[in-house]
């Protein structure tokens, strides 16, 4: 029986067993999916990340990859190679994710792109009728990420965000130790993000290669010129398109930090500083910050570091937790407060979902069509994603001031200061910055209020809760 008579003939025998569901959103756009059928995927953005969704969706058995969607063309031939000599057929390429959004036989979108289009695209495809693997973090600003988890709910997707940390059982595991209190409260919850991120330099003003749509590339963001900082990686470090490295490596540790503090979704308050230190380039988001949130009987702090560093208890690219016993360090080593000898931890059980590692629990919730399998649904995404963008919007809403003579960036507050400190140490010692003379931003103090997802008594930090989308690449204001 050939490969499209088998599918069929599955599907009217699922129809007629009632063993068969329907895809939600417009009628145009489902597939019913019969217990024997293949999901059906496009991976969008196939440079750097994209290749790593290429690779693992061609491991599974029962799941095609049958588009390859980037603005670059020159990012087809070498995924569309590796997947022929597997499967012995080539994927439809597309430049535009529209085109595959109209085929109502494909599934799944799996986003791997800039990070100013990762929304847009979990939307449109929730419209269309498709379930979801984004990367992190799931949204460029926070109104978009609300709307995302909206659009997710209103046409029953399966969403499901690249914080792969939320299948490992050991952050599992000790965010049920936290809840407990088997160690005390949990007085600090530390993110790092220490990351070599040398000078781009500055790049001219140059027509766009003509494999690239860069239309496309730009999608939702303002018009502007190409220059080959952009296209394909330090886009990171431009406003328009990406969120700094607290949003790109470091909405990983984030979204741990989050996870450790029982029932944690927003902070009351957020404060960040930084600068970009140590080379003048064209990149505009700080290489070195440090913000801090407050959480109750809980601190968030978080740490990025671009400039060559050491370790902070151990950690360069981790986590931290501060217990009233003690401190935990990379998950699993515990050193009781005053012992430098570690010691094991209280043994909890913690489950993860079903079908082991991020990209299968992903497609185990898409047959199973159970939000609660999901490891990192897109609700979780939204929060941990917007914990990014908060010490962002005041760092920009900041303003600039001098090392010296000391400035109390954050008041009586002591491990703010002490994270300052180590921050002016980093600077000072290991790269040999002379801080008499330079200045760093002081962000904002803002207030936020969880339940309405905005500043209290703040337009300008509301503003930048959301954007400006350049047509036609809007989303809805809301989801009715």
């Amino acid at each position: 029986m050939s490969q499209f008579s088998r599918r069929r003939f599955l599907k009217r025998s699922a129809f007629a067993a009632g063993a068969a569901f329907t895809l939600g959103g417009p009628l145009s756009a489902r597939r019913v999916l019969g217990a024997g059928d293949s999901i059906r995927v496009g991976v969008a953005g196939l440079n750097g990340r994209g290749g790593t969704h290429v690779g693992e969706f061609l491991g599974m058995e029962g799941v095609e990859i049958s588009y390859l969607i980037d603005p670059d063309t020159r990012t087809f031939k070498g995924h569309a190679d590796k997947i022929e000599k597997k499967t012995g057929r080539k994927p439809a390429m597309v430049q535009d994710v529209r085109k595959a959004l109209e085929d109502k036989d494909l599934d799944v979108i799996s986003i791997a792109t800039t990070n100013h289009w990762h929304a847009p695209m979990t939307i449109w495809a929730c419209q269309a009728g498709k379930d979801v693997y984004v990367e992190k973090p799931c949204s460029h600003n926070v109104r978009e990420g609300r709307i995302a988890v909206e659009c997710a709910r209103k046409y029953n997707r399966i969403v499901q965000h690249g914080t792969q940390g939320r299948s490992e059982r050991k952050w599992a595991k000790l965010a049920e130790i936290a809840k407990q209190g088997l160690l005390g409260k949990l007085l600090v919850s530390y993110g790092l993000c220490y990351k070599t991120r040398n000078s781009i330099g500055h790049k001219q003003a140059t027509t766009p290669p003509p494999e690239l749509d860069f239309n496309l590339w730009l999608g939702p963001a303002p018009d502007q010129p190409h220059h080959a900082n952009l296209v394909h990686y330090n886009w990171h470090w431009f406003w328009d398109f990406g969120n700094g490295d607290i949003g790109n490596q470091g909405v990983h540790q984030f979204d741990v930090a989050r996870w450790l503090i029982p029932s944690a979704t927003w902070p009351a308050s957020v404060i960040s500083v930084g600068g970009r230190f140590g080379y003048e380039d064209q990149g505009q988001t700080p290489n070195t910050q440090v913000s801090v949130m407050d959480f109750g009987e809980t601190k968030l702090v978080f740490e990025v570091r671009g400039l060559k560093t050491g370790g902070f208890h151990g950690e360069t690219v981790g986590n931290i937790a501060v217990f009233e016993k003690g401190v935990v360090s990379g998950g699993d080593k515990f050193f009781p407060t005053g012992s430098t000898q570690a010691e094991k931890l209280p043994d909890v059980s913690a489950q993860r979902g079903p079908g082991g590692g991020i990209f299968r629990n992903f497609i185990t919730a898409v047959r199973s069509r159970r939000i609660e399998d999901l490891d990192a649904d897109i609700l979780e995404a939204h929060y941990s994603a917007g914990l990014c963008h908060l010490p962002n919007i005041s760092y920009r809403l900041g303003e600039e001031v001098p090392f010296r003579p000391i400035t109390k960036s954050f008041g009586d507050d002591k491990v703010a200061a002490d994270a300052f400190a180590r921050m002016e140490e980093h600077l000072s010692g290991p790269n040999k910055l002379t801080l008499d003379g330079i200045k760093y931003r002081l962000g904002k103090m803002l207030k936020f209020d969880g339940a309405k997802e905005q500043f209290v008594d703040c337009p300008e930090a509301n503003a930048l809760l959301t954007r400006n989308y350049r047509a036609p690449f809007t989303i809805p204001d809301k989801v009715s």
